[in-house]
């Protein structure tokens, strides 16, 4: 018997969507921020619509709206009733014997694993890289803007920021981990898109529409 399962809330739905519009906005404005690959028009030989200050500020914007939902993300995971199948996870994550399964199934020799949690053992290990891929690249996001704006939100963690600075080898190595940082998203991306589709096709549970509707099916043992 097959029933439908609420998996996902509302607002968990629209963290992680809001969060995967940022990373995919930062990461084009950050691309043309370190290499400008487009000109800007000219009027008379001198540039008047400031491209690059156009795209440094869509990165800033997103940036601190990504910054925001992850705090958001991070609250629900905690206390979120509904987030209690996330927390669930780390359970399967730690057994050896789901692990075991969970390769089998992507190698299409064994069946799907009925784990405790939504997500995974592979899934969680990703998530949780990921997640703290983005404290990294927010904080070493945070340590360049108080360099450029030392006023409002800049001078409140300048001092906070250049601790941290220090703590990670100063500003050149700073602005270096930042790229480092967004390959991860870069690298991440087109797998966690590749297998979100693979369990939704293959697993016919509508894996892939839960994060949009919020609901999966799954097999009842009645």
């Amino acid at each position: 018997m097959i029933k439908k399962h609420y998996e996902f809330s509302y607002w968990l739905r629209v963290t992680h969507w809001v969060r995967a519009i940022a990373i995919v906005i930062l990461t084009a404005s950050g691309f043309y921020i370190a290499y400008p690959f487009i000109s800007p028009a000219t009027n008379g030989g001198e540039p008047t619509n400031f491209l690059n200050a156009l795209f440094r500020s869509w990165h800033i914007i997103f940036g601190f709206l990504l910054i925001a939902v992850t705090i958001g993300k991070f609250y629900l995971f905690i206390f979120d009733k509904q987030s209690r199948l996330e927390r669930d996870s780390f359970w399967d994550f730690i057994n050896p014997k789901v692990w075991i399964q969970q390769i089998g199934y992507y190698m299409l020799i064994t069946k799907h694993p009925h784990g405790k949690g939504v997500y995974n053992p592979l899934q969680f290990m990703a998530y949780v890289g990921i997640y703290l891929s983005i404290v990294m690249i927010s904080l070493t996001g945070l340590i360049l803007y108080v360099h450029v704006y030392h006023e409002g939100m800049g001078g409140v963690l300048f001092d906070v920021m250049r601790s941290f600075e220090v703590l990670l080898g100063g500003l050149a190595w700073v602005r270096e981990l930042h790229h480092i940082f967004m390959w991860v998203f870069i690298i991440f991306l087109p797998i966690h898109v590749y297998l979100a589709v693979f369990n939704s096709v293959y697993g016919k549970s509508g894996a892939m529409d839960s994060i949009i509707s919020g609901y999966r099916w799954i097999k009842s043992k009645k």
